[in-house]
């Protein structure tokens, strides 16, 4: 659509006067050009003011101002530049320092002489190769990590995933060991990355129907049980190997909680083989007052339209996990004003991203943000 004429409907759909119009269509016009029109999971021929026209004729024409005035107003969007820079840092900002610090521990010397002593660079630059980087999903941006290192890390220490066959693990071992000129190398750091993380579940939770403990963290160390220790394990990760844990993004309680998960499970975790150490790190974590329901009473009549419209039919096996049964506010109760540029959290309000058809007694819902679904 033109952008004009979107505009112009989207005054219309607002009831702005000429003054008001001027002022909204400078910020959207700004905005737009500089986030909003990268979200990638627009539809084909449509950017965010159509989508915003669309988004607000579902509410009541007295309900309107109040959804734009929060979009306006309240809004965290984390743009691609944004993404980028959180990957860049990655390395130099959460891998090199650990290094570092371990090899200065290991050498009883003070971190700043790890790079000027001779013997202590080797040793840096030895368990630098001996870090394996894997990802959790498609948000871990292996590609940008590898981009942004080359010359430093090289390829043959990036995965997509963290189940592997037996012959890729044997590939990477092989692999580490013909680098470097050592028959019995062995990884000594292995990092799963991801890109956000809001309740901490998808990556490790008690599941009540199995009676035991679920997420991405079981399903990476049962693949590593099984696969590796095909290859007898011990020759391919160091006995003292850590696991990292790494995301991007994650909330306040998020960050907590997860952390809080993997302690309370530490002596079910542990069996032959695997780590005693679990570190985790975080890109940037998000306000603790950043959930909307944080501030009731200056968020009441927007917790109100979350209520009102809204389709439970988007409600799933996956979503119950999260321990609220009612999405309104995303999963988890979240309740996050949040999207990332490559899709958006089912942590936030899920009245910025369901698309369902409705029903007799249900409204139909109409994403600002769809969100392309993918289950843990």
């Amino acid at each position: 659509m033109n952008e004009g004429l979107g505009l112009r409907i989207l005054s219309e759909i607002m009831a702005w006067d000429d003054d008001q119009a001027r002022r909204e269509f400078s910020w959207l016009r700004l905005m737009s050009k500089l986030k909003y029109d990268g979200y990638r999971d627009f539809q084909a021929g449509m950017r965010f003011i159509e989508s915003l026209g669309t988004w607000l004729q579902q509410f009541d024409p007295a309900e309107r101002r109040t959804a734009y005035e929060f979009v306006r107003r309240s809004l965290i969007y984390v743009g691609q530049g944004e993404m980028n820079r959180l990957v860049e840092q990655f390395y130099p900002s959460v891998v090199r320092e650990r290094i570092i610090s371990m090899v200065a521990a290991e050498k009883a010397i003070p971190r700043y002489r790890v790079l000027v002593d001779s013997d202590a660079k080797e040793a840096a630059d030895r368990l630098r190769r001996q870090t394996l980087f894997m990802g959790l999903s498609d948000g871990a941006r292996i590609d940008g990590i590898r981009h942004n290192n080359v010359g430093i890390l090289t390829n043959e220490q990036f995965v997509l995933a963290t189940q592997l066959d037996e012959d890729k693990w044997q590939d990477l071992v092989d692999d580490l060991r013909k680098e470097l000129k050592d028959p019995d190398a062995q990884f000594r750091l292995v990092y799963l990355i991801d890109d956000f993380v809001g309740t901490g579940t998808s990556f490790h939770r008690w599941n009540e129907k199995k009676g035991k403990w679920s997420g991405k963290l079981s399903r990476f160390k049962e693949s590593l049980e099984n696969v590796v220790g095909a290859l007898s394990g011990k020759h391919v990760l160091s006995p003292h190997w850590e696991l990292c844990v790494h995301h991007y993004i994650a909330t306040d309680a998020g960050s907590r909680e997860m952390v809080k998960r993997v302690e309370d499970a530490k002596v079910s975790l542990k069996t032959d083989g695997w780590t005693d150490t679990i570190n985790f790190s975080f890109g940037t974590v998000l306000p603790g007052d950043l959930p909307i329901d944080k501030s009731p009473a200056f968020y009441s009549n927007f917790i109100a339209l979350t209520q009102k419209y809204y389709d439970p039919t988007i409600q799933t096996e996956h979503t119950d996990v999260g321990g609220v049964e009612h999405l309104g506010l995303g999963y988890g109760g979240c309740a996050l004003p949040l999207v990332l540029e490559h899709n958006t959290p089912n942590n936030s309000v899920a009245i910025l991203w369901a698309e369902t058809e409705g029903g007799e007694a249900t409204p139909a819902m109409r994403p600002l943000f769809r969100r392309r679904q993918r289950h843990s």
